[in-house]
């Protein structure tokens, strides 16, 4: 054996020296991206040829290039005209302790192996738990994802609400949960892992305005129990990703209390909205659900994954799953709350706990406040830039950062339009200058913005603006 290589793969020199290096790249990379010296916010590349490239790399690259390839072959998150994905540009400090998590390498199922991740997740929990208007019963944990947290809820859900013993003795009968149409595809996924089929998904139709229509869910829960489905949760978008529209949450909470079933609220794009002054209005009825999901990687400036999943009543966070592995944990007479293994579906997870805690500790909870605001209000903005602009509409007014719009040719039919925007949308990708998305509403097609960067202007929006009337007029 070697012990050579793996001396040198351990080095602590080369650690420090790569380590500074790649620091000083990082910091001219966020120099560069967030003062726009490079006016791209993404270097496009097809598929192919980027599986090509990395291919020749393995063999040919040279090593002392690898970050910097890396870095330079990709979306800038951090430029402000990165107005895509719903994923947050990392405050910088959270990238330094991602570096502690990577190498200390504390999963947190079991105390011993992350003490201060568990005590600080913790309080981090705790304080979630009281933005939200919870009491003292509530509790909750970390996990990587809002998928992954969405799931995990409705196990609760169905174990806690239905009459049999599931876990154990599996599905006797046809379950169901209640969902708008317009949720995220992750809570259609949960549902499908958890069996229940395509008749197992109850989709309410949205209203108008694309929120769940509320005023129909007597009809569609009574059409469910009529066919001998269980029904045991509603899910409430708060708010839908295609749409950026959020749910009457309270409506839906005072339904489920009536019906006895579990109310679950997803969150994770919009949640971190109990932070803010201005638009904790938008979750209004959030208190009143049994489970909830907040990501602090889309609006809370902390790197993937890290999501938040609350719960009303913690025994509902610490009874979802009662595998027992001896060799890892062992039963406790009080509540072992610093054993997360329990609770989450994940053994191993990271010490994502840090960056919530950092973030507080360096800038307290005024820092959410301020980004969640900024960026609904800049959603608002371009809403009203597109209003002002000839052969441009909106979708719907936003109620958030979400903004779908599209660019109306005049005396055009529908088909012709959705092409018109596909093209828009694939000239702005491989030209890169700015980066959106798409969506699809009712069968029409839209370009799709998230101002998620507190440092995009409304200048870069009539920028982009623009650019979209430069490319149709040709």
């Amino acid at each position: 054996m070697n012990k050579k290589l793996l001396e040198q793969v351990y080095n602590t020199s080369d650690f420090n020296t790569n380590g500074h290096q790649l620091i000083d790249q990082l910091t001219l990379h966020l120099k560069d991206k967030l003062n726009e010296t490079s006016k791209k916010a993404i270097n496009w590349t097809n598929p192919d040829d980027e599986l090509e490239f990395w291919r020749n790399f393995l063999i040919n690259g040279d090593s002392n290039n690898l970050f910097k390839e890396i870095t330079n072959r990709t979306t800038y998150i951090h430029h402000p005209h990165y107005i895509g994905h719903q994923v947050s540009p990392p405050a910088p400090i959270t990238a330094l302790t991602s570096l502690i998590s990577a190498l200390l390498n504390n999963g947190t199922a079991v105390y011993e192996m992350g003490m201060s991740s568990n005590a600080i997740e913790r309080i981090i929990i705790e304080l979630i738990c009281q933005k939200i208007g919870f009491n003292d019963l509530s509790g909750g944990f970390l996990t990587s994802g809002g998928t992954l947290a969405n799931l995990t809820a409705l196990l609760s859900a169905r174990k806690a609400i239905t009459k049999q013993d599931i876990w154990n003795d599996g599905s006797q009968n046809q379950l169901g949960i209640m969902v708008s149409e317009e949720a995220h595809y992750c809570v259609d996924r949960a549902a499908r892992i958890m069996g229940l089929g395509n008749q197992g998904i109850i989709k309410v139709p949205v209203t108008e305005g694309f929120s769940m229509n509320t005023d129909i869910l007597a009809v569609k829960f009574k059409e469910a129990v009529d066919q001998g489905i269980e029904i045991f949760a509603i899910v409430g978008s708060a708010p839908s990703t295609a749409t950026g529209i959020f749910d009457d949450l309270e409506t839906i909470g005072k339904f489920a209390k009536e019906r006895n079933i579990w109310f679950h609220v997803d969150g994770a794009h919009g949640g971190a909205g109990i932070f803010s002054k201005k638009y904790k209005h938008t979750l209004k009825g959030i208190d009143q659900a049994d489970s909830v999901v907040i990501d602090g990687h889309k609006m809370m400036m902390m790197p993937a994954l890290t999501t938040a999943l609350l719960f009303k009543n913690e025994v509902h966070a610490k009874t979802t799953f009662s595998q027992k592995a001896d060799y890892l944990l062992s039963d406790s007479e009080h509540e072992d709350w610093y054993n997360s293994g329990k609770r989450t579906f994940e053994c191993t997870k990271n010490m994502m706990a840090i960056h919530w805690f950092t973030l507080l500790k360096l800038y307290g909870e005024e820092i959410f406040d301020i980004n969640v605001t900024h960026l609904y209000d800049m959603g608002v903005q371009f809403a009203n830039i597109i209003e002002q602009e000839t052969n441009f509409e909106l979708a719907l007014r936003p109620m958030s950062n979400i903004v779908c719009f599209r660019y109306c040719a005049p005396d055009s039919d529908i088909e012709s339009l959705n092409i018109l925007n596909e093209k828009i949308r694939q000239f702005l990708l491989e030209d890169g200058e700015f980066y959106i998305v798409q969506t699809k509403l009712k069968g029409l097609h839209y370009l799709r913005v998230t101002i998620m960067n507190p440092f995009t202007t409304e200048q870069h929006l009539k920028a982009l603006i623009a650019k979209i009337k430069a490319y149709v007029t040709g």
